[in-house]
């Protein structure tokens, strides 16, 4: 159902835009140091918050490759669109977000995704938080990584002249998305979140 959503809310969000889906690019799927530029000591910050006591290393190993939702280009601009289920809303992703969302341009607000961050009491078992080791070992390994990967996923991108990061929550859009006029309560999303960043 998640799935679908997403789809759905993608394709909505391309239709209104008039975008084109590109891949995700090769500086995103393992970000090191390099692929970060001047936003390494923040993402380094970022990391030792998560998993205290380790290091992040400068090279990412192949096995902590990632996709995005999407990349769009749109109006001459570049952006990256995630869409964020339930699980991406929990302390790790608070945690993470005060450090930089009054740091960097966003297409979301970042009160709003810290605030329902925080109000999450009790985490997603089961795959949903499963050690990721190296990087993300022991108790809620997947939550830390995928609020940590999250970050990354805003931050980057601007390095490369992307414009601010996207962000559709399921819970702005789940009661309507397969409505008729999903179209147009979209648009108005958008605009609401593209004037922010």
């Amino acid at each position: 159902m998640a799935r679908e959503r997403e789809r759905r809310a993608l394709s909505l969000v391309v239709e209104a835009l008039e975008a084109r889906v590109i891949p995700t690019p090769t500086w995103l799927v393992r970000p090191g140091k390099d692929e970060c530029g001047n936003q390494w000591s923040l993402i380094q910050g970022l990391y030792k918050q998560l998993s205290p006591g380790l290091e992040l290393p400068d090279l990412m190993r192949s096995v902590e490759r990632r996709d995005l939702d999407a990349v769009l280009e749109h109006d001459g601009v570049l952006r990256v669109f995630e869409f964020d289920e339930k699980q991406h809303f929990n302390r790790f992703r608070a945690q993470t977000l005060r450090q930089y969302a009054h740091l960097v341009p966003l297409a979301f607000d970042p009160d709003e995704w810290i605030s329902r961050s925080e109000q999450k009491t009790h985490l997603e078992g089961g795959g949903w938080g499963i050690p990721r080791p190296p990087l993300f070992d022991g108790e809620h390994g997947r939550h830390r990584q995928r609020a940590f990967r999250d970050a990354l996923a805003d931050i980057v991108p601007l390095e490369y002249g992307y414009a601010p990061t996207l962000r559709i929550g399921e819970h702005e859009v789940a009661g309507w998305l397969s409505s008729a006029d999903a179209p147009a309560r979209i648009r108005t999303l958008l605009t609401d979140k593209l004037t922010r960043g």
